[in-house]
């Protein structure tokens, strides 16, 4: 994490030595965060790494559900805040939910990139992981 985004986070939630324990005790509340929310800018950018740039060890996403998509062609397209703001969707994911785009002109190339250890994602997605 940039020093200016860990400086912010730290910020607003009034520590001065971030501690994953505080993180995820304040994600408790993702659902009060604002749009500029260093917390939740934290988060997009966490699920945007997690999605489009982690591999299991054989070079495959480490997602299980990114696994089956991105193997059949699609590309990580958007992140959307709260979008499964039941009790169950911000137990396992903070509200957090990915669309995946299959788009037919480009199958073979996305699988072609991941087979390369490149993960397929959208300009939005690789903007929230810089």
């Amino acid at each position: 994490m940039p020093a200016r985004a860990r400086q912010a986070l730290a910020r607003e939630l009034q520590q001065t030595e971030l501690k994953a324990a505080d993180i995820t005790a304040a994600l408790e509340k993702a659902a009060e965060l604002g749009e500029k929310s260093a917390l939740r800018r934290w988060l997009l950018a966490a699920a945007a790494r997690y999605l489009g740039s982690e591999l299991t060890p054989d070079g495959r996403p480490l997602d299980a559900v990114a696994r089956f998509h991105l193997g059949n062609g699609a590309r990580v397209e958007r992140l959307n805040w709260l979008a499964d703001p039941s009790a169950k969707g911000l137990k396992q994911s903070y509200g957090l939910m990915v669309n995946y785009l299959y788009d037919l002109k480009r199958l073979d190339r996305h699988r072609v990139q991941l087979a390369q250890g490149q993960i397929p994602v959208s300009s939005a997605v690789q903007s929230l992981q810089d």
